[in-house]
């Protein structure tokens, strides 16, 4: 009788145990919910929750910049974000699915729109912040072009 409760307790046990790593180790299914996950790490100052939904690129980028100026890599995780602490909120609109990578349009802390990438990573959507710098200077050029049209018309005129 007793062998048998023995049993009982140390499977329940591994069944909550198992419950509890399961919750952990959810995947982001869409861009817009690792957005969601990443924004309330963010919020918790969790580096390891904000690690969780950074692409292998991303992350590699940060180890990088860790080491270049001796901190360590929770530090530039947490510094190193797509809002500044003082964002109480974040606005996102156009979530854009393409095959394995996807955008999100966040407003940024100047009500600027800027397009953030993802990339789905291990059957998970994780932020691509190695392709963020690369989407921001390509939103600058175009600007710049725009600009440029902009003031070459007035010349003809």
């Amino acid at each position: 009788m007793k062998v048998s409760k023995i049993i009982i307790l140390i499977l329940a046990a591994s069944f909550f145990v198992s419950l509890i790593g399961c919750s952990f180790s959810r995947k982001a299914t869409t861009p817009r919910e690792a957005l969601q996950t990443y924004t309330i790490a963010r919020k918790k100052k969790d580096a390891s929750g904000m690690r969780s939904i950074l692409s292998i690129g991303s992350i590699k980028m940060l180890e990088d910049e860790a080491k270049s100026q001796n901190r360590p890599l929770d530090e530039i995780v947490i510094n190193d974000t797509l809002f500044p602490e003082t964002v109480t909120s974040v606005q996102f609109k156009d979530e854009k699915i393409d095959g394995e990578t996807a955008t999100i349009d966040i407003k940024n802390q100047f009500g600027v729109w800027d397009r953030v990438p993802f990339i789905l990573e291990n059957g998970s959507w994780k932020i691509a912040k190695e392709r963020y710098a690369d989407e921001l200077l390509k939103q600058s050029d175009e600007q710049m072009k725009q600009l440029d049209e902009q003031i070459n018309q007035g010349r003809q005129e």
